[in-house]
């Protein structure tokens, strides 16, 4: 009898890099590269919705979980501005990540369309704990704020060019 695992061991995902400053760059793909274990060589583009800054989107294939290691990667430039996707796999909720400066990291749990998931638990604790304001809770569990403040840099973004990267799996 052949024993199958029941969750997948790689998956997908999008970085999105909304704005950098230009000397930040350099420093970002280091990052991406050393975190994939492959060279991240992104196709930087002028982001046309902040002046002086730059955008690069690049797709990426590594093991679950690599979206997290990516966010935590590029968190740790305040001034940036970007989104980090992992697909949904077999037995795994997908994730996404955003970071705004002021506003910091968020995070969601995604379904295979890619809307964002508020499981029971999450729910009855928001109903158990709200202060009065139930619908800003849900609002920011959802990142409304985050994706508010981002979709001016993703308009930006119609028709710039992507760089895959693959990080080995196994």
């Amino acid at each position: 009898m052949r024993v199958s695992n029941q969750f997948a061991d790689t998956t997908a995902g999008v970085v999105y890099i909304h704005s950098s400053p230009a000397a930040l760059c350099p420093h970002v793909e280091w990052a991406l590269s050393d975190a994939l274990d492959c060279r991240a060589n992104l196709k930087w583009s002028a982001q046309p919705s902040s002046d002086g800054q730059l955008r690069a989107t690049s797709n990426w294939v590594g093991p679950v979980g690599t979206g997290a290691v990516l966010a935590g990667v590029l968190r740790s430039w305040q001034m940036l501005r970007f989104e980090v996707t992992e697909d949904a796999s077999d037995g795994v909720d997908g994730e996404r990540f955003a970071h705004v400066p002021g506003l910091g990291l968020w995070r969601g749990s995604t379904s295979a369309n890619g809307d964002v998931i508020l499981g029971e638990m999450r729910l009855k604790a928001m109903i158990e704990g709200s202060s009065g304001n139930l619908a800003a809770e849900i609002e920011h569990a959802l990142g409304s704020s985050w994706d508010e403040a981002l979709e001016p840099y993703r308009i930006g973004g119609g028709g710039a060019e992507v760089t895959w990267l693959s990080r080995h799996a196994g």
